[in-house]
This record gives structure tokens, C-alpha cells and sequence, in this order.
């Protein structure tokens, strides 16, 4: 079948050929088209994919271009004659072009005769770098010089050459924000360093949320205050604060928090500054500079008793009461060396390390592993830290202690 197609069409073009060479005029343009017409799609299809797949590309593309040819001779419009035969424009322009095919990168671009020379663009650089010019943006400038009768190039030329120059980025004068310095806060006894945030608590339905404000003392674990209220608010925040410092009978050196509204609001700033307590912040969007607070909300959250939702405030109230007290004087902490926050709270520096016993004469209990097992408990943190400070990384925090 394929083979009957490619040898009906090579017939075709010799009858044509012969034809035409025995008359003195061109046949009709519509005879030549009726014969190629009757199969052209069995040309694209078959013959233009079937036989070129199966090693017959150069005797199709022979047939084809011969066609092609002739029926061009013949005065068909090409648009209709590529159709006829298959042949793409792209295809069709490639081949027709000046050499043949062309191998590896693109040829350049001609100049156009209208193009700018090198002393025009280097007059155009001049105009955008005008004292007055400066820090305007290329359109306010290519109008204003328009303003004034003066029409150097178009604006997408004026671009293009601002660009080639490296000039085409922002050209005001931008504002610069010197980077955030990491805060390193480091406390080595209670009440140094003080810790707080608010977290949300789900309430009786979708969309009614109560807030729970905790502060504590990062050392000792110790929750210094805590408060349950329907919104945030930065007068409660102050009020918070300031009933915390009342209850422990002093205020600590620092206070860190996150950069949420109420923490950087202007009236629990203006009360610390007046107390004289630092304020420290984390950096924005850093998660992890607060983590002795989202340490507690996870223990609070994850607790066994936790509720998926407070049917009311004085719930809500009364359960963080209840755990608030738990966690102050039963939880033992990991981080304290399983020492509850009260009790590192109030006990004295000296018993930051485990008791010397005096020697037993009962034999010593042994490990698994065959080593006399330990005895006391594990010591007290010496220092604890909001990102530890490093020595290489000095910082302008006059609360960091490098150890």
C-alpha cells in the first residue's frame, strides 16, 4: 500500500513533467492540484511518516520536493502548495535559506539600519545618569525628556541599553536595615532570665479561642505567672507582667519574648523600660529563640488530661490552675536534673551538685553492664542559655556571658 502511493505520486509527476514539456503553455493550475489533492493526506501520513521511519526519507523527500517544485512552476500560491505536500513553513524556510542547513549556535543578529550607534547609546547612558535623573526610574526620565522636546530613543530602547549598562535595577534610593543581632541570653541562677509568650486554647466551638498568657523563669522552669483571658490584649500583657514581678518580689535582669504584637507593643515596652528591665526579642521569623515557652506549651498540650475544648473561661481557668501547680511543685524536670522548678528555685548553689556520701561497708550494687552504679541525682545546669553565645560571633548584648 505504501509502496503504491509513493510510485502513483512519482507517475503523477513525470505525466506532469512530460506534459508540460510537450506544451507550449502551462497546464491549469487546477489539473496539477486535483492530482496531488486526491491523496495529500495519505501523503502526510503515510508516506511523510511510514516511509520515513523505515529508510525511505531521501526517495520521499525527493518525490515530495519535486512536487513541491513543480506546482510552485505551475503558479500555485506556496501556502497551498505546502499544504498539498506536507511541508511545514518552518521546514520550508529553513531549507530555502542561504546555504542550506546550518549546523551549531545561531547566526547573530543583523544590525538594522536604524540601530543606534555607540556614541548615541553612550548619550543615552549620559542622560540617565544626570544628577537629576538619578534616582528616577527610566520611564519618569524617557517622558520628562519627551516634556521637554527631547527624543533620544524609544523607551524599550532606553531600557535595553540601561540594561546592557547594569542600569536597570531600582535606581531610588533604597532604605538599609543593618541585620538583627541574635540575642544570647545566658542565666546561671533563678530570677536572671524570664521567659514568656501566649499560646491559643480551643473553646466551647469553631472559631472561639481563649488566650493563655505563661511567663517563667528559664533557669528553674519556674512558672513566675500565668493568666487565661478572652483575647490578647497589651494592657492585660502589662498588667500580666507586672502582678508576675509583684508576686516574686523582684524583677529579673531580662525578659525575652517573640515579636508578636502584644510583646513589642509601646505599653509593655514603656513598663519594663521604667523598671529597667533589658528587653529581648527573637529574630523575625525565627521559630526557635523562644524555646523554654514552646518547651512548656508542649508539656502543657501533651498532657493526659488536656481537653480538646474549654467549655468556658473558668474551665480553662480552672484546669491551668491545676496544672500550673502540678508542674511547679510535682513535674520533675529533665532539664534541672529532675528536680522539680520549685525546688531549683529555692535551693542554695551548693546543692547544684550530688551529696558525698560517706563510704558503705554493704557490698556495691552493680549495673547491668558490671560498673557500680551511680548515686544522687544528676547536678543542676550550671548556665542555661537562649542561644548559647559563641566567642567567634561577638554580639552587642551586654547580658551574654561567654563561658
Amino acid at each position: 500500500m505504501r509502496k503504491t502511493h509513493l510510485y502513483d505520486l512519482h507517475v503523477a509527476r513525470v505525466g506532469l513533467s512530460e506534459e508540460t514539456r510537450s506544451r507550449e503553455q502551462s497546464p491549469p493550475v487546477w489539473k496539477i492540484a486535483k492530482v496531488v489533492k486526491i491523496n495529500h493526506v495519505m501523503i502526510n501520513l503515510k508516506l511523510g511518516t511510514d516511509l520515513r521511519e523505515h529508510g525511505h526519507r531521501e526517495a520521499v523527500d525527493q518525490v515530495l520536493n519535486g512536487a513541491f517544485d513543480e506546482l510552485r512552476a505551475a503558479g500555485m500560491p506556496e501556502k497551498r502548495a505546502r499544504a498539498y505536500t506536507g511541508r511545514s513553513r518552518a521546514t520550508h524556510y529553513r531549507h530555502a535559506a542561504a546555504g542550506g542547513r546550518l549546523h551549531g549556535p545561531w547566526p547573530a543578529r543583523k544590525t538594522l539600519p536604524t540601530a543606534l550607534s555607540d556614541t548615541e547609546r553612550a548619550e543615552v547612558l549620559a542622560v540617565l545618569a544626570r544628577d537629576e535623573y538619578q534616582d528616577l526610574a527610566i520611564l519618569q526620565v524617557w517622558a520628562r525628556e519627551l516634556d521637554a522636546g527631547r527624543y533620544w530613543c524609544s523607551l524599550s530602547t532606553m531600557y535595553r541599553i540601561a540594561r546592557a549598562a547594569g542600569q536597570a535595577r531600582e535606581r531610588r534610593a533604597q532604605a538599609t536595615h543593618p541585620p538583627r543581632v541574635r540575642p544570647e541570653l545566658s542565666a546561671t541562677g533563678p530570677d536572671e532570665i524570664w521567659s514568656w509568650d501566649i499560646t491559643a486554647l480551643k473553646g466551647p466551638e469553631k472559631g472561639v479561642w481563649y488566650k493563655l498568657y505563661v511567663i517563667l523563669d528559664i533557669y528553674s522552669r519556674y512558672v513566675t505567672g500565668w493568666l487565661v483571658a478572652a483575647a490578647e490584649d497589651a494592657v492585660v500583657a502589662k498588667d500580666f507582667l507586672a502582678d508576675a514581678i509583684a508576686r516574686n518580689g523582684s524583677a529579673p535582669r531580662a525578659i525575652h519574648a517573640d515579636r508578636g504584637g502584644v510583646m513589642v507593643s509601646g505599653q509593655v515596652s514603656e513598663f519594663l523600660v521604667e523598671l529597667g528591665v533589658h528587653r529581648s526579642h527573637s529574630r523575625p521569623r525565627t521559630s526557635n529563640e523562644n524555646p523554654y515557652s514552646e518547651a512548656q506549651f508542649k508539656t502543657l498540650k501533651y498532657s493526659y488530661d488536656f481537653p480538646g475544648r474549654f467549655g468556658s473561661l473558668a474551665d480553662a481557668r480552672a484546669f491551668c490552675e491545676g496544672f500550673f501547680t502540678v508542674y511547679n511543685h510535682d513535674h520533675r524536670h529533665s532539664g534541672i536534673g529532675f528536680h522539680t522548678p520549685a525546688r531549683s528555685t529555692s535551693a542554695p548553689r551548693s546543692r547544684s551538685r550530688p551529696t558525698v556520701r560517706p563510704p558503705s561497708t554493704a557490698p556495691a550494687r552493680r549495673t547491668p553492664s558490671g560498673s557500680p552504679a551511680g548515686h544522687g541525682r544528676p547536678r543542676l545546669p550550671e548556665t542555661v542559655w537562649i542561644n548559647q553565645p559563641v566567642p567567634s560571633q561577638p554580639t552587642n548584648d551586654q547580658l551574654s556571658q561567654l563561658t
